[in-house]
């Protein structure tokens, strides 16, 4: 983006201007895995992608990892693999997944997701996972961050700035039960994390997470959030989750996740795990 094109909190206005603003709790299940310090050995960023679900499952068990499974939910604007755009849709998905000693997730698209499915279908997720990689230009269309053809402008302060208004926005606005993904930054920006994540940034983005009880990733996959990010948010009293964002088999592999969890002193209190059909979007 440039500045002509996206103005300070700019995110917020594009996507407000195009009317499309959406309207941690402990789990039932038994015999979840544990690590040598108790934390839970859950990847609940799981994509079933060039696979099945059964293959999957028999790669859970063979880790001793416990999978939560995600399908992009959303309509049909956004382009994945496999795209839940309906109540049949979600309601095959969740069908699929019962039973099979997994949770049972969808990860949320753009800002009118939740308009595509009921509540009673909505009441069938264990949670919903979204992230901040997707932005609003100036007239309301999405543009996705990572992509070779996105337009971010090169002040980074400003960007930060924005960055940081669209997370609060998101967390604020969005009814889902954990972000991923968290403080990732374009490539352009992404030397300079330590510096362009503040501590004043960073503690807006942990007040949204505590004043909506959101669950934060540990990304095994992309080695975030970073420890100084980290430990702001745990000194708050955010509640984490680890995933993987991984398409098999490099599921279940949560090495930083772990390593992270142990260096900030995390104990099993620290952790979320989602409720057995307690998706936050089925609720009200």
């Amino acid at each position: 983006m440039n500045h002509n094109d996206m103005t300070r909190r700019g995110f917020l206005g594009a996507a407000t201007a195009c009317g499309l603003a959406a309207t941690g709790c402990a789990t039932t299940r038994v015999d979840i895995p544990a690590s040598p310090e108790g934390l839970p050995l859950v990847d609940l960023h799981v994509h079933p992608d060039k696979s099945t679900v059964d293959a999957i499952v028999a790669l859970s068990r063979e880790q001793g990892v416990l999978y939560g499974m995600v399908e992009h939910a959303g309509t049909k604007e956004n382009v994945y693999p496999r795209m839940l755009s309906n109540d049949e849709e979600l309601l095959a998905w969740t069908r699929e997944l019962e039973g099979k000693g997994v949770y049972k997730g969808v990860q949320a698209e753009w800002l009118d997701w939740s308009s595509c499915f009921s509540k009673k279908a909505l009441a069938t997720l264990d949670y919903v996972l979204t992230d901040t990689m997707t932005i609003p230009r100036a007239d309301g269309t999405r543009m996705k961050m990572w992509e070779k053809e996105a337009v971010i402008d090169d002040r980074a302060d400003w960007f930060m700035d924005d960055y940081v208004d669209w997370y609060l926005y998101i967390l604020g606005e969005q009814p889902v039960d954990m972000l991923a993904n968290v403080s990732w930054l374009p490539e352009k920006f992404a030397k300079s994390y330590a510096t362009l994540w503040t501590p004043k940034r960073v503690e807006k983005v942990v007040d949204m997470f505590v004043q909506r009880g959101i669950a934060m990733e540990i990304s095994s996959s992309f080695l975030l959030p970073k420890m100084h990010f980290l430990r702001i948010a745990k000194e708050a009293g955010v509640k984490f989750c680890f995933g993987s964002n991984g398409r098999y088999p490099n599921m279940g592999k949560l090495d930083y996740s772990l390593q992270t969890a142990k260096e900030l002193g995390l104990k099993k209190s620290d952790m979320w795990l989602p409720r057995k059909n307690g998706a936050r979007a089925a609720q009200g």
